[in-house]
């Protein structure tokens, strides 16, 4: 699969896309913009896109997992620990797929700010 880049405000992350059905429904409705919104230390933001839970599905992710909480349709991105994380975890507010992985430092996001533009498109763009 090919490689994604987020700009978020003026924070810029490549992804990788794995091999996932919301990883293709993702990349084919690119481009498109979003506005942040944050949840301790996460940033999250609504897609276009509408997926159904995979069976891998999981809300204690990685830093530099990207989810998508199909609920809300959007995407999700944990850097640390969330109000309902326990100790350092990263506990998302549900079960997520896992649908690429980041290639940059996801510890930056702690810059975004409420409402800052979202961008994703394809990184070969």
């Amino acid at each position: 699969m090919n490689n994604i880049r987020i700009t978020l405000g003026k924070i810029n992350i490549e992804a990788e896309l794995l091999d996932t059905p919301t990883a293709r429904a993702i990349y084919n409705n690119l481009p498109f913009a979003s506005k942040a919104q944050t949840w301790g230390d996460e940033v999250y933001f609504e897609t276009p896109v509408q997926a159904e839970i995979e069976s891998n599905a999981k809300d204690i992710v990685e830093a530099g997992e990207l989810a998508f909480w199909c609920e809300g349709s959007c995407i999700a991105i944990g850097f640390g620990p969330t109000p309902i994380s326990q100790g350092n975890e990263i506990r998302l507010a549900a079960k997520t797929n896992i649908w690429a992985r980041a290639l940059d430092d996801v510890a930056q996001l702690k810059l975004v700010k409420p409402g800052d533009f979202i961008f994703i498109e394809s990184a070969s763009s």
